[in-house]
């Protein structure tokens, strides 16, 4: 039994991102540089950005892809809501606290830009002030770096990390008769969007047990629990269900991307991966009808525009 595809789209927003190389001696110290720079970013609603890695690269990588020192580099994304009015400064802060505070930090790790070209942020000076005037710029692994000095040996970076426009917020929900099920359609799509370069999926895991919507009855918050598609409040008094009979569990991911197109791609990717579990009933997204944003990501794109 495959899963009904609902005919409906998820309703994505343009966005701010950068993104950057880190390299480190071997995979261990790779996973930890990652993991801290990419830690506390799985929502904006209150998080300085969303992360993750978009993928592994070098030896032991998905790809054949070399890095530019030889050694294992997994390429991150940072995103912010373009609709913030401070969103370039918003992003240059996440970039230097996350890379100053998380990859210089960690044993063994190098940070490389991946595009220079304008629109760039300076980061590499910016963090290189930690040298305290022992920095200095220098040829290394075929390009101009600041190599700062520090405890455990020296720290590389390139100068100038590119910013360009992105895409925030494609979606997919996964509605099955049981958690486990959810839950395996939810990371087998997490692993198929993995396979596609240019997204990330930045909730822990890749996946989100706690979907949102806007607003809430609480004045202080812009954003609470999804209640018309939490299983356990059908019946409940004052609490209406969007749900299908039946269903026990819905887990979400959310796809962020270099562009419409390749969120696109790996929406299909992942519903291809995730339809086949048994116990999953139904696959849809999430959207507010177009009033938060005008990227649409279609799961039934053959009744639809493609992508552009």
């Amino acid at each position: 039994m495959t899963a009904e595809i609902e005919d409906t789209y998820a309703e994505a927003f343009r966005s701010l991102y950068v993104e950057f190389l880190i390299t480190a001696r071997d995979r261990q110290w790779l996973d930890h540089a990652v993991q801290a720079a990419t830690g506390h970013a799985s929502s904006s609603i209150l998080c300085d950005c969303e992360a993750g890695v978009d993928r592994y690269i070098g030896p032991g990588g998905i790809e054949s892809i070399q890095t530019p020192d030889g050694r294992p580099g997994a390429i991150c994304q940072l995103h912010v809501p373009r609709f913030r009015k401070d969103r370039t400064e918003a992003l240059e802060r996440s970039l230097l606290a996350r890379v100053s505070q998380n990859v210089l930090t960690c044993p063994t790790a190098r940070c490389f830009s991946l595009d220079a070209t304008p629109p760039s942020y300076r980061l590499g000076r910016k963090v290189a002030f930690f040298g305290d005037g022992f920095e200095r710029i220098e040829e290394r692994f075929g390009r101009k770096m600041w190599v700062l000095p520090t405890m455990g040996g020296e720290f590389c970076i390139d100068r100038r990390f590119a910013w360009r426009d992105g895409v925030m917020g494609g979606n997919l929900w996964f509605m099955a008769t049981s958690e486990d099920a959810s839950l395996l359609a939810a990371e087998l799509a997490v692993k198929a969007c993995q396979n596609i370069p240019g997204v990330i999926t930045p909730f822990p895991g890749g996946v989100a047990a706690s979907g949102s919507k806007a607003g809430s009855r609480y004045k202080f918050l812009f954003a609470s629990t999804n209640h018309p598609f939490c299983p356990t409040l059908v019946n409940r008094e004052g609490a209406e269900t969007q749900l299908p009979a039946g269903i026990t569990s819905v887990m979400e991911i959310i796809i962020n991307g270099k562009d419409l197109k390749t969120v696109a791609a790996a929406t299909q990717a992942a519903i291809s991966a995730a339809a086949p579990v048994e116990g999953v009933l139904r696959i849809t997204a999430g959207n507010y009808g177009g009033r938060l944003g005008k990227s649409w990501v279609w799961l039934l794109p053959e009744n639809h525009p493609t992508p552009t």
